[in-house]
């Protein structure tokens, strides 16, 4: 057996066709396995000049609104200083002070709000809009690589779950935990510069406190550094205890939110087959089920949450009107501060409790934020363990599958295969000793339902995780795996029918005489359109269209090695001769390996087989055969295209009859 590279296209991927152990990939989330991984990776990559240049234009903002607190706290002093001397002698002009005070206090709180502070909001919003965007774009890269990591992280190893609600993680947890993280890294940069232009003025106005003569005159600025440093750490480490509950029960709540809308989204698109089986009450039950942990843990949460803010707003009042005032007030009651002074300073510390308390008023937020960066960095921790799938897998069960290559004239081969589910002693239910698919063979599969017959396709594209067995692919020959339909929304018919390559692959034309020949000419002049009638295309196309739609991109591929999984089941007779027709006219060398319901294959309208071999399982083993009928071609025109059995039967001759 020849290893070869990986082909220019082809279903399986080259992780599957490499040898065994191998060190881990890097895939475009790698950096972001850990929290601080996560809230870093933009910084460091590609887009990191806009990224830093953002950050620092919000940086010198906090900043100017942070200096723009300590000009409030002044000019807060000087409007109580002329209310307070209004009626005093010397003040010749009380009433233009007064205005005065009240008009620069006006202006400053403009100018840090609307100016400052609005414009770092936009600026932040930015970020937040730039951030998101190229996380998103990093987990879809991921999720939707030549490995089929979308599919194998849906399934779980042992000592790890399956990530529950994929969407929920790569919309709302992502929006969430980057707007949170902005959010925080702001309140951090305002805490150090608060610290810094209200600690220096402090400083600066700090007198000499009776009693703390030591101190000389920093007394006032060590009282009111104290009174912020015992105040707020303490009743921070009451939020932090708090705050682990709330993202306990954030978590909980995402993962309720997230299992009651998957359903809902799952239950419109098979909207049909519940009112055929008029099964509303039971969907109606399963949606009253998921919706009952919403409630609760809802009701829990609503519980800690009106706690928490009960207990803010009381923070919140004892550190604006008690503790932020208590420094002063020594110091003026000696005769060390006037009332300005008095006033100016108890502002400073006022401003200074609250940009320090900022951890504590946003503790809720914060538990939003680890919750969501947790089931962020869990996604990114899924996707990473399942970049060698049979590695993954053979952690919770057998799976030692080969892929090789050999010369394109053998064909495809399958040796020494078995399939499994998950476990370490799980039984065979499929075995296949010896089974080899010449170049341009038709070969039908036939078997009961529940056999196997799907398992044995997926195993052999890479897509069944348990067993064991050598698949030996021909060596350049591109493989197309072809289901019913296929469920993609929001894509212009072009988009479909060029599946699996790109719509630039293929010319307007090339499309075009695609679809004429599958029988879907009519749709040519719209091919280009997302939408028709403002209905997708899913909805658009009948079942008997969309398996004409495999037609056209089996037409379109060429593809050397087919697969078809039940790609007739919505055609009627006709249409199924029509559909192998298309296919025996257009690609004349192809390989055809189909899974069908009929109990004998179809033939052309001239009575030629189709097929030329017959794989059938039976007590979980799979034989090959040439196609043989015992019956004559009238017998199995008939078996092949289902009518009234007795009006054919009877039109047959005697001597046919007798048989």
């Amino acid at each position: 057996m020849i290893r070869v590279g990986r082909p220019e296209r082809h279903s399986i991927s080259e992780k599957w066709l490499r040898g065994a152990a191998r060190p881990p990939l890097l895939t475009p989330v790698s950096s972001m396995r850990s929290f601080w991984g996560l809230m870093r990776a933009y910084w460091f990559s590609d887009r990191w000049v806009e990224a830093w240049t953002l950050t620092l234009v919000i940086a010198l903002f906090t900043a100017l609104s942070s200096k723009a607190g300590v000009w409030f706290a002044e000019a807060s002093g000087e409007l109580v200083n002329s209310i307070a001397f209004y009626h005093d002698a010397a003040n010749t002009t009380p009433l233009a002070s007064l205005l005065t005070n009240a008009g620069m206090l006006i202006l400053l709180v403009v100018l840090k709000d609307a100016g400052f502070t609005g414009i770092r909001t936009f600026v932040s919003a930015t970020l937040h809009r730039k951030w998101r965007g190229w996380l998103d774009s990093r987990f879809n890269e991921a999720l939707l690589d030549t490995n089929h990591t979308h599919f194998h992280a849906q399934h779980g190893s042992s000592g790890a779950a399956a990530p529950d609600n994929i969407d929920q993680r790569v919309q709302e947890s992502i929006k969430d935990m980057t707007g949170g993280a902005i959010g925080l890294a702001i309140g951090v940069m305002a805490v150090a510069t608060s610290l810094y232009f209200v600690g220096q003025k402090l400083l600066e106005t700090s007198v000499e406190v009776k009693g703390l003569e030591f101190l000389g005159s920093y007394g006032s600025a060590v009282l009111a550094f104290l009174a912020v440093a015992i105040y707020v750490p303490l009743n921070t480490w009451i939020a932090v205890k708090v705050g682990r509950l709330l993202e306990r029960l954030n978590i909980r709540m995402q993962q309720s939110e997230g299992s009651y809308r998957g359903e809902l989204t799952t239950f419109l698109r098979r909207s049909f087959h519940v009112a055929a089986s008029q099964g509303e009450n039971v969907q109606k039950t399963m949606h009253d089920r998921l919706y009952v942990d919403i409630d609760r843990t809802w009701a829990r949460l609503n519980i800690v949450n009106t706690g928490y803010r009960s207990f803010e707003l009381i923070y919140n009042f004892i550190g604006a009107r008690i503790v932020a005032y208590a420094p002063g007030l020594v110091p003026y009651i000696h005769n060390r501060f006037d009332l300005k002074g008095y006033i100016t300073g108890s502002e400073m510390v006022n401003s200074l409790i609250s940009q320090c308390s900022w951890f504590i008023h946003v503790m809720p937020s914060i538990a939003a934020l680890r919750a969501n960066s947790q089931r962020v960095t869990e996604l990114a921790n899924a996707i990473e363990n399942v970049q060698h799938p049979q590695e993954f897998y053979s952690l919770t069960g057998c799976s030692d599958f080969r892929y090789d290559r050999q010369n394109p004239v053998f064909g495809l081969t399958i040796q020494k295969l078995e399939l499994t589910h998950q476990g370490e002693d799980a039984s065979p239910f499929l075995s296949a000793a010896n089974l080899r698919f010449r170049r341009g063979e038709w070969t039908f599969l036939k078997g009961e339902s529940g056999c196997g017959k799907t398992s044995l396709i997926k195993a052999i594209n890479g897509l069944w995780p348990y067993g064991r067995g050598t698949i030996v692919f021909p060596e350049g020959v591109e493989s197309f795996y072809a289901a019913q339909e296929v469920k993609l929304q929001q894509v212009s018919l072009k988009q479909l029918v060029c599946l699996p390559g790109s719509e630039h692959d293929h010319t307007d034309a090339q499309v075009a005489s695609a679809l004429h020949r599958a029988g879907l000419g009519d749709f040519i002049e719209h091919m280009a359109d997302e939408s028709r009638e403002g209905m997708n295309w899913d909805q658009v196309l009948s079942g008997g269209q969309k398996q004409k739609l495999v037609v056209a991109r089996i037409v379109l591929q060429q593809p050397g090695l087919l697969f078809l999984d039940e790609a007739t089941g919505a055609l009627d007779p006709e249409g199924k001769i029509a559909f192998h027709q298309a296919i025996k006219d257009n690609c004349p060398d192809v390989t055809v390996i189909s899974i069908m319901h009929e109990a004998v294959p179809p033939r052309s309208l001239s009575g030629a087989e189709f097929y030329h071999s017959i794989v059938t399982i039976a007590d979980g083993v799979a034989t090959k055969k040439p196609l043989a009928p015992s019956l004559p071609v009238e017998l199995t025109t008939i078996l092949a295209h289902p009518r009234p059995v007795e009006e054919k039967w009877l039109r047959f001759p005697r001597r046919i009859r007798q048989k």
